[in-house]
């Protein structure tokens, strides 16, 4: 079989089924993407895409123009007739931390009856070691196969990231069905690693784990510089030329968020700890991400004169929302919580980001309930005590420090929390500055 002749169904078109379905389509393959929001369905079938990401939308146009791309509703539609199924479903956090799975064995057993002999369904989503037997125990069909093909995107990139990855990873107990999934890959030039479903699964946690390590990592060197009076930009450059640490994730900031980095690096701790062992360095990072959100909650009351308890009468100017740059998701961002910390202290918050000007979705308007927005981004140091950089959009580092300056008035301070502008240019514009780990 070539690989033109292979046809996929996608279940879930969210960030990674979209992404995945798109970019299958776009290397030629047939794509039936599956969804159980009708309406998210019907609007992608009007040609309008529901998340932010830098390339998605010309590639889902071009796909359905050619005719590769389709949605459907339901999982069951994006299975009839498909070689290979992809779960693309989300894997939320349970609260003892482990990864909840009863979306993916939900969608397994929708899929179950509609599945062609010798099809063989995938875990796309990041999921605990043992889920492909776990999909398996669902499907109860011995001649279907399950592979794990984790993803590694990143949002803001991700459809660079699917055709131009670093690895391409694969696990399955059986090579044949492997085999079968690498094909989709041929026409890309990466390597492919075939290893065994629990290897190719502790892959995906350990890859986020270990860059989530270098981002708390870097935020505990940055709080090290504050206290003894180095600058962490020179220590950066410094221990990144190293190439056995490289400059990639070092970048200090408010902490990571997201819709990966913290529930995986809480699964990672959990599944080690079903599995008898203690995985104390990675509960350290998790505790020193904690730390550093509210090291940033204190840079705002040190700001204003106030102990963080008690920020009632505060106005504070919120430049950015997203947990990145790149992205319009606010699950897990670092802004959010840490401006949840700011309102319940007493806080007033007045805020703008790119993502956030047109129509909100339901999730945006209920995470960002009580907080102001603003259509502009300068409108946001009317009358602010402090002003809060919290994402790193390029073009906030175009704003007019001294239009910013007059408009909040004598005696703020930006608290740049991304480091995003330089502190001179802060300070002879009129305002007060504090960075992370910068004198």
């Amino acid at each position: 079989m070539s690989a033109s002749a292979i046809r996929l169904g996608v279940v879930g078109t969210g960030y990674v089924g979209l992404t995945t379905g798109a970019c299958f389509a776009h290397l030629g393959h047939h794509v039936v993407c599956g969804d159980i929001d009708q309406r998210k369905v019907d609007l992608l079938n009007n040609g309008h895409i529901p998340i932010v990401e830098a390339g998605l939308e010309q590639i889902v146009r071009d796909a359905r123009s050619a005719g590769r791309l389709e949605f459907v509703f339901g999982a069951g539609a994006a299975a009839a007739d498909a070689d290979i199924v992809f779960l693309c479903v989300p894997t939320p956090q349970s609260e003892d931390g482990s990864a909840d799975l009863s979306y993916i064995e939900t969608a397994a057993a929708q899929i179950a009856p509609f599945l062609k002999s010798g099809a063989v369904v995938v875990n796309k989503s990041t999921v605990p070691v043992g889920s492909t037997l776990a999909v398996e125990a669902v499907l109860q069909r011995d001649d279907v196969f399950v592979v794990s093909n984790p993803e590694f995107l990143r949002e803001g990139t991700a459809v660079g990231d699917f055709l131009q990855p670093d690895r391409v990873v694969i696990g399955s107990a059986n090579r044949g069905a492997a085999e079968k999934v690498a094909q989709l890959y041929d026409t890309i030039d990466t390597s492919i690693i075939i290893t065994d479903p629990a290897s190719a699964e502790t892959i995906k946690y350990a890859a986020n784990g270990f860059l989530a390590m270098k981002i708390s990592f870097v935020n505990a060197v940055a709080a090290m510089c504050e206290a003894v009076g180095a600058d962490v930009t020179a220590v950066v450059e410094g221990i990144g030329s190293d190439k056995r640490i490289g400059r990639q994730f070092l970048q200090p900031g408010p902490g990571w968020g997201g819709s990966c980095f913290p529930k995986d690096s809480r699964a990672l701790v959990k599944i080690a700890e079903d599995h008898g062992y203690n995985f104390s360095m990675m509960k350290g990072v998790v505790e020193v991400n904690d730390e550093q959100r509210a090291r940033m909650v204190d840079k705002v009351a040190r700001a204003v004169g106030r102990h963080h308890s008690n920020l009632t009468g505060v106005t504070v100017g919120a430049m950015g929302l997203t947990f990145k740059a790149g992205t319009d998701d606010l699950r897990e961002s670092p802004a959010m919580a840490i401006i949840a910390e700011l309102r319940r202290s007493g806080a007033a918050v007045r805020a703008f980001d790119p993502t956030t000007c047109g129509e909100l979705s339901p999730h945006q308007e209920l995470v960002l309930a009580g907080v102001e927005l603003t259509s502009e981004l300068i409108d946001v140091a009317d009358g602010a005590d402090v002003i809060c950089v919290f994402t790193e959009w390029p073009e906030f580092a175009k704003v007019d420090l001294e239009s910013v300056a007059q408009r909040a008035g004598a005696g703020t301070t930006m608290v740049d929390m991304r480091n995003l502008f330089d502190p001179a240019d802060v300070k002879n514009a009129g305002l007060g500055y504090d960075g992370v780990g910068r004198r």
